[in-house]
């Protein structure tokens, strides 16, 4: 998986594009990539904005005035504009990007006790059934971002004290269920094989539940 720091990124986005968005008055999206995107979104869209906006009423006296791009995306958010981008700066909407993008993440990562679960079922259900035999959640999520395909959102930073929260985007689910399935089911067949703790005959039922759902029993 490749790491999306947003700290160190700057999205690019199209000018013309993002203003034609703001005056549609529907609800649009910002994706990491400076793309501008509708609702409903993707399955794995991945957003750095989220909102809709609609016009200021104004009286017949008034002339309206019209906010900047600035003002309109938030205070959270740094922009430089010419006359066809606009480069944005996101890091400091981080806490409203993990609502936003929660609910299509494959994993969340952003609090201090770590991932706890997986949003597609049967990656949860490997993942269940692996801590029957000690295998942590971090340990199968450095498995996935080391050899699956995807992105992991986040800020990152080691100076002047290590900070990190991230979402992870799996690409492939089906990849993914595999590689985790394969991982599992060796590690679980050597320590069979290798640990007195966890011979078959000293397995919990809990534990030969996850033997078998590994094919080991």
């Amino acid at each position: 998986m490749k790491k999306f720091n947003l700290f160190n990124e700057i999205i690019i986005a199209n000018r013309q594009a993002l203003l034609n968005a703001i005056n549609s008055q529907k609800e649009f999206g910002i994706t990491y990539k400076g793309e501008i995107v509708f609702a409903p979104f993707q399955e794995k869209e991945i957003l750095i904005y989220q909102g809709k906006h609609t016009p200021a009423q104004t009286s017949a006296l008034t002339a309206p005035k019209l906010p900047s791009l600035a003002e309109m995306l938030g205070k959270n958010y740094q922009l430089v504009e010419d006359e066809e981008r606009v480069l944005i700066k996101a890091f400091s909407n981080w806490q409203e990007l993990i609502k936003i993008n929660t609910p299509r993440a494959s994993y969340d990562d952003t609090t201090g006790d770590g991932v706890s679960e997986f949003s597609n079922a049967a990656l949860e259900d490997i993942g269940w059934n692996a801590t029957e035999f000690n295998i942590a959640y971090r340990e199968l999520i450095e498995v996935l971002e080391e050899q699956c395909e995807g992105t992991l959102l986040c800020i990152e930073q080691k100076e002047p004290s290590y900070q990190f929260s991230g979402l992870g985007f799996l690409a492939d689910d089906k990849q993914a269920q595999e590689v985790l399935f394969n991982y599992c089911k060796e590690k679980i067949k050597k320590m069979m094989q290798e640990d007195p703790l966890y011979t078959k005959e000293k397995l919990s039922d809990d534990e030969e539940e996850a033997a078998e759902f590994f094919t080991l029993l």
